[in-house]
């Protein structure tokens, strides 16, 4: 990090969002060869991250006596509206997520589209580095001006990851992707902006939120059009696009659901609620409850839906929607724990839930399996994968020591904190639904025996000898499953950068 402290705030912030295109760059340059193109591509990650600490570095120096920090503008559209960036907590813990991670999908990805066989790589490193870049100028938006421009950014960016395969199904799919989220920015997102700009005179992100009328009929529309217009946050019924983009290839996967697209819907409606209308508000907002309980209805709906999934990528697929609402939910809580919980929970479901998609992906690359039924016995094949598929499931129930244990608890908690017991049913109930649909699959793997009539294959895998997926994509999931140990263990520098958020506290100082 030494070799940034020459670099203000601004200059850290535009480097972290050039950083990637510059990558993208390398990569298209570097297509023929692609032992370089593959160099060019963690290299460039390794540098983002580096500048992202960086910027966290300042962030714990700046944010004990302010609460956000204005970084650079960009383009001036009006005098108090402009295309600009700014550094507060939330977006920090969010970009160190997503470029950590990038790191680790890279390598994932490396194994996996050489032992896959994939075409057209260099277009997907590229289309990869696109996405990366969006998601760090999502992340330092300094007004929701911003935050549109590169929301609908990063949709385009990842059009092409979706559609990867060029088959029916995933133009298929391509499509309900780009139709649900821009049918929704276009007709609820925009729509919102355009309210909140009338309505407030301003567009900018501040502490305690802009709308000085919490109570108002406008305020209530508001809540719903912008919960609904950030359609990746996946809330019930505009969810189909994320089961449909399950059509890319798993670590496309991988970044959908864990590193880019969901979590920037998330992060989002998180950076809405606490800077635009501000968590203190929620309880005077009349539309607030219906909200929250559409929320908990989308976390048990879709976790029913994954129990009926034999596809291991749609079962996962509807487990991440269920997920997501979680966040939501905290959010709309009113409470500081909770809005605590729903910001942890964007690193302790990353972590989980990257390390169960690289497992689905090691899977079909060296077994060609997809469903689960057709997975009994492959633990004695892929000891290593199958293991670290139950320790991500494990994590993404909640159980110690895995990461995930502490975000539930804070959602718990601040639904305790609210008086809402029936939030805290529903978290309960959604936890062994988790376990019904998730658990199965390694135990089916390491103890299951084949029936009588199945097919010899299944079989002889008592007897196969060990067949895991190419070394970079374990290596990713060693570093994944590793992870969620260690957000246990020592989550102490992501609870202290919470704890800078306005208005969200873990009533934690210093650790546990």
């Amino acid at each position: 990090m030494d070799l940034w402290t020459a670099f203000d705030m601004g200059q850290l912030v535009n480097a972290a969002i050039v950083t990637p295109l510059i990558g993208a760059i390398l990569v298209m340059l570097l297509g023929k060869q692609p032992n370089l193109r593959e160099a060019a591509s963690i290299s460039t990650g390794v540098v983002l991250f580096s500048i992202v600490l960086a910027i966290t570095t300042r962030t714990f120096e700046l944010f004990p006596t302010q609460s956000i920090e204005t970084a650079t503008q960009w383009i001036s559209i009006l005098p108090n509206l402009a295309i600009e960036f700014s550094v507060e907590p939330l977006g920090v813990l969010f970009a160190l997520v997503a470029s950590l991670l990038w790191i680790v999908t890279t390598v994932y990805a490396i194994g996996y589209m050489r032992g896959h066989g994939e075409i057209n790589q260099t277009r997907f490193f590229t289309c990869f580095a696109l996405a990366i870049s969006t998601v760090m100028a999502i992340c330092f938006s300094a007004n929701l001006l911003t935050l549109f421009i590169f929301y609908e950014l990063l949709t385009l960016s990842t059009f092409p990851l979706v559609t990867h395969a060029g088959t029916e199904d995933a133009k298929r799919g391509g499509r309900i992707y780009l139709g649900i989220l821009l049918g929704t920015s276009i007709a609820f997102l925009l729509f919102a902006i355009l309210i909140t700009w009338v309505t407030a005179g301003t567009l900018t992100f501040s502490e305690g939120g802009i709308l000085s009328q919490p109570s108002s009929s406008t305020t209530g529309l508001l809540l719903v059009l912008f919960c609904y217009g950030v359609g990746k946050a996946a809330i019930m019924p505009f969810h189909r696009w994320l089961p449909a983009a399950m059509v890319a290839p798993t670590p496309v996967s991988a970044l959908l659901h864990a590193v880019a697209v969901v979590k920037a819907g998330v992060f989002s409606i998180l950076k809405i609620v606490i800077y635009i209308f501000g968590i203190e508000s929620l309880t005077q907002i009349p539309t607030a409850d219906v909200m929250l309980y559409i929320g908990a209805a989308t976390v048990l709906l879709s976790s029913c839906i994954a129990m009926t999934k034999d596809n291991l990528k749609a079962r996962l697929a509807y487990s991440t929607v269920s997920q997501l609402s979680y966040i939501v939910v905290g959010a709309l809580l009113a409470s500081s724990v909770a809005a605590a919980g729903a910001t942890l929970h964007i690193a302790t479901h990353a972590i989980g839930k990257i390390t169960l998609f690289f497992c689905a992906g090691a899977i079909m690359v060296a077994s060609h399996k997809k469903n689960i039924s057709e997975m009994v016995g492959l633990g004695r094949v892929m000891p290593f994968t199958m293991a670290a598929f139950a320790v991500g499931a494990l994590s993404i129930i909640g159980l110690p020591p895995l990461a995930g244990t502490w975000s539930k608890w804070y959602l718990v908690v601040g639904a305790l904190d609210s008086d809402k017991l029936i939030i805290v049913a529903v978290l309960m109930i959604s936890s062994l639904l988790n376990i019904a649909y998730l658990l199965p699959i390694p135990i089916k793997a390491f103890f299951a025996k084949p029936q009588d009539g199945e097919n010899t294959e299944k079989k002889a895998w008592s007897t196969a000898e060990i067949k895991e997926a190419p070394l970079p994509s374990l290596l990713a999931i060693g570093f994944t499953t590793l992870g969620c140990f260690v957000l246990f263990f020592y989550p102490q520098p992501l609870i202290a950068l919470i704890n800078l958020i306005p208005g969200v506290s873990t009533g934690i100082n210093g650790g546990f």
